[in-house]
């Protein structure tokens, strides 16, 4: 295998930067180096030179193969962060024989073709580095953990029991069997099923902590919907207006809430309109709105919701507050009365939708956890409906089988690899 090498730290002037470098030839560069190989798993201060230059003192980790995150012989290389460091030594290593720049992802798909990380984990890890909230952070080490793996390795272990049972009723079909396995095949696979729609229910909050909660802030126009939304962001997201209709596209705004990832969506006041690109905006507006996770709505004295029917826990609201007499129920985007009120209702909202997220956090393990559920279920109907009929029952287990070893990445992954390792960075 090749050994590849790569800037792990971002570009640009920084206190530090770290070069990695993995493979069969990672020692010989830090000897080529260093003049020597510093012990392994210890930070040594060495001084690289090439052509007898000092070209920068350096923190030098080496790792032995087999010991090292991608299970080659690796080594890190942690320089001063100047460009002209950078650049230096990021052209001498890429004119070291039998070294070429690693590819993205690179590192970690090493990683996982060498046992050491499974699919989950290496979602897990891309998670980690693109978390922007504490939420974020906490799922994404769950699955950087194994928790995926772990579950399903559990849930394996009961299937590949029901079906041993199942395939020696069948291989001793003509003789007695001495025990009935019906009631213990029965018992695996609904205990199995249970896990499994637990996880397929949390899967859905599991995604929106992982990609974010949508909250719409809706309204008749000139409500205050824009003020609000640039009160809640802190800054001029919005353009307002005293007049009506100013707002035709919706502007989504990215947040941290209490550690939760929220956009707010700001929509075009919703009323019935000539004005053919407003009306266009209203339109989109609405569905955006109806696909939200949550509906905040603006509404003025008479208390009228206009187009776009309120779920049970969207929040309503008196629109602005700094002009009508105190109401709890009120809200200013002008003056940011009632606003602390608002934050604390959606946190406390999308906090219970999230209390509910399991680990599976992406569609592939929904379908795959659909796939294993339905071939349960019509197992388990076997079993209770039919006679004489092990083969189908058996040849369900293995369909659900097959899902999971697909859950953990086992099977048909190559295409999907290709497409995880492609948002990593180069460096990882």
């Amino acid at each position: 295998m090749d050994t590849i090498f790569a800037l792990a730290t971002s570009r640009g002037k920084a206190g530090i930067a770290v070069f990695r470098v993995s493979g069969p030839a990672a020692h010989e560069v830090i000897r080529t180096l260093c003049g020597d190989l510093p012990p392994f798993r210890r930070a040594s201060l060495r001084k690289l030179r090439a052509d007898g230059q000092i070209i920068d003192e350096a923190l030098v980790l080496t790792f032995a193969e087999g010991s090292s995150f991608t299970g080659e012989a690796m080594a890190e290389l942690h320089t001063h962060g100047s460009a002209a460091v950078i650049e230096s030594l990021a052209r001498l290593l890429g004119a070291m024989p039998g070294l070429r720049q690693a590819e993205p992802g690179e590192f970690t798909r090493r990683a996982l073709e060498a046992g050491l990380l499974d699919i989950n984990q290496v979602e897990g890890l891309a998670d980690l580095i693109d978390a922007e909230t504490e939420s974020q952070r906490r799922q994404a080490m769950q699955i950087l953990s194994g928790a995926v793996g772990a579950k399903a390795d559990l849930w394996r272990v009961n299937i590949i029991r029901a079906a041993a049972l199942i395939e020696a009723t069948i291989d001793f079909a003509d003789e007695d069997v001495p025990i009935d396995v019906t009631p213990e095949v029965r018992e695996l696979l609904t205990t199995v099923l249970a896990d499994l729609r637990f996880e397929a229910r949390g899967s859905i909050a599991a995604e929106r902590v992982r990609d974010g909660f949508e909250v719409a802030i809706v309204g008749p126009p000139n409500v205050g919907k824009s003020t609000l939304l640039n009160m809640l962001a802190g800054r001029q997201a919005a353009i307002t207006s005293a007049r009506a209709g100013t707002t035709r596209d919706v502007i989504e705004v990215r947040m941290n809430l209490s550690g939760l990832p929220v956009t707010l969506l700001d929509t075009a006041g919703l009323r019935s309109s000539d004005d053919e690109i407003e009306s266009i905006g209203i339109d989109l507006g609405r569905k955006r709105a109806e696909a939200a996770d949550l509906r905040v709505f603006l509404v003025d004295m008479e208390r009228k919701v206009m187009f776009l029917e309120p779920q049970p826990e969207d929040i309503v609201l008196l629109a602005k507050a700094d002009l009508r007499p105190a109401d709890h129920e009120a809200v200013s985007g002008m003056t940011g009365a009632g606003v602390d009120r608002l934050i604390d209702r959606l946190v406390a909202t999308l906090q219970a939708r999230m209390s509910g997220a399991g680990v599976m956090s992406r569609e592939r393990h929904r379908v795959a956890l659909s796939q294993a559920i339905g071939a349960i279920e019509t197992a388990l109907d076997e079993l209770t409906h039919s006679n004489g009929r092990s083969e189908l029952v058996a040849a369900e287990i293995r369909v659900a089988a097959k899902s999971l070893d697909q859950l953990v990445g086992r099977i048909d992954v190559e295409n999907l690899l290709d497409e995880i390792f492609a948002s990593f960075c180069i460096g990882k």
